[in-house]
């Protein structure tokens, strides 16, 4: 089950919130037996079969951090050799396959491929069972149990797709008696972020997915002019989709009075590779840097180990993110152009601000194409075609996939199909240039939780209503499959 689903808006987010509250109302602290329960039916819904992965997992964690806690045995060997037992069941599920194609080319072998379902959110959640190990041996948690431990890691908001959340963080907001009682002004808020986030997928991210989809589809007809919006659409799309999932994850765990951390801030406003990795999924960029990049030294150790330990955390960042070799370049990538930006940082800041946004969106736009291809072949197919520019004409398959449902209607309602390929042109132009200006103008969302304004709630309105009856089938969000 998905956060733009009918019966999770209309169902599970409604009982779960009165339930949370009717409960600390009963006795203080009982609203974290609430969000394990309603974690479990989240997940359930979502993948009944893989649920069984999910509480092994945390019995495996639980009960290390039961073992360091009792200093039975070294605690430093039970840290490390629950990671990599993390590390090793996430690799089996995620990677198996992947390491085995790669050892049949090189060596010439047949290995039969291994038939798995990935267990829904296990890159996320493999995540928080680190942060929560790492956290316990060094005494951070001393004084939380078994709910507060199963309260962290089955928080139904963050469960599936984030954003990552710091242990100690969380369980000292579930632990303030502020916190545990209703707050309209926290309803308000977590509801308008929410209906922020909720258009921003069904509006933007899949109309922009749809168009995407058919580029991919049609990839030997389509025209160069075809490619090029593509690039333009899945950096939309994945943006949309992305920030509109935080949005909405963000505002359900206001809603509980729970503060989780921002996601984005206004990534496509960056000046600089770095500077986009300060503003996109930071809290997964804040996760890498505390447990990967300053355990390796950071920046301390010198200018050239400072260029290694930046190579490794974004190739472990691609990897992450996928078994594909797409994702592996992908990391490289900008792990290559962050440390490029390292060395000619001066260099950089005396260039004009235009120019410096005009070449990170570039590299940025290029690398999402990296990022959304099947292979490494298929992106460079589609870079040599763009390169060749050999038709620039905007397919009519594109054109008339690329629906918007406002459009639709209105051609029906003034019989104007004759005029329905350019109605949609212009719709296309006009609906770009409205997503830049939403990418690039507004003050960022999390930024604006605070201010509360009758304008804000008449906006909220307006997208909570748009976003439901743009509501039809289910769409998954691009990172359910990480």
């Amino acid at each position: 089950m998905q956060f733009n689903s009918y019966i999770f808006i209309f169902l599970c987010l409604p009982v779960t919130v009165c339930l949370y509250f009717a409960a600390n109302r009963f006795r203080a602290g009982a609203g974290r037996l609430v969000l394990i329960l309603s974690g479990i039916w989240f997940y359930s819904l979502g993948r009944m079969n893989m649920l069984g992965y999910l509480l092994f997992s945390i019995f495996i964690n639980y009960a290390a951090a039961f073992l360091i806690r009792k200093k039975a045995l070294s605690a430093k060997a039970v840290e490390i050799v629950t990671v990599i037992i993390n590390i090793c069941i996430l690799i089996y599920f995620k990677y198996f396959n992947f390491i085995l194609s790669n050892i049949n080319v090189l060596s010439g072998t047949s290995f039969a491929m291994k038939e798995m379902i990935l267990p829904l959110g296990i890159s996320f959640y493999t995540f928080q069972q680190i942060s929560w190990i790492v956290s316990v041996s060094k005494g951070e948690l001393d004084h939380a149990g078994l709910i507060d431990y199963l309260a962290y890691i089955l928080y139904f908001p963050k469960l599936i797709m984030g954003p990552l959340i710091e242990p100690k963080n969380f369980i000292s907001q579930l632990h303030d008696p502020d916190r545990m009682t209703f707050s309209a002004d926290h309803l308000a808020s977590g509801i308008r972020l929410f209906s922020y986030g909720l258009l921003k997928k069904v509006l933007l991210a899949d109309t922009f997915a749809r168009a995407s989809g058919w580029v991919y589809g049609n990839l030997e007809t389509a025209t160069s002019m075809d490619c090029v919006l593509l690039i333009l659409f899945y950096t939309f799309e994945i943006y949309f989709d992305f920030s509109g999932y935080s949005d909405m994850a963000v505002g359900i765990s206001e809603m509980i009075n729970i503060d989780l951390p921002a996601n984005f801030d206004s990534p496509y406003k960056a000046l600089s590779i770095r500077d986009f990795w300060k503003r996109w999924h930071m809290s997964l960029t804040m996760f890498l840097t505390r447990y990967i990049y300053i355990p390796l030294g950071g920046s301390r150790k010198g200018r050239m180990m400072t260029y290694v330990n930046t190579m490794i955390v974004f190739l472990i960042s691609g990897l992450w993110h996928g078994a594909n070799w797409t994702f592996v370049l992908w990391g490289f990538l900008h792990g290559l152009l962050s440390c490029l930006d390292r060395i000619f940082e001066k260099q950089e800041e005396k260039v004009f601000v235009p120019v410096r946004w005009m070449i990170t969106m570039t590299a940025v736009s290029i690398l999402w194409l990296l990022f959304s291809a099947e292979s490494v072949s298929q992106w460079r197919q589609i870079l040599v075609k763009i390169i060749e520019m050999k038709n620039l004409n905007i397919s009519a398959g594109l054109i008339s996939n690329f629906r918007i449902g406002e459009s639709t209607f209105l051609i029906s309602l003034f019989h104007l199909e004759k005029a329905d390929a350019r109605i949609r042109g212009f719709g296309m132009l006009v609906f770009i240039l409205v997503s830049s200006a939403v990418c690039l103008i507004p003050e960022n969302g999390y930024r604006t939780r605070a201010k509360l304004n009758p304008f804000s709630f008449v906006l909220a309105a307006i997208c909570f209503v748009w976003g439901v009856l743009c509501l039809g089938a289910e769409s998954t969000f691009v990172y359910f499959g990480f």
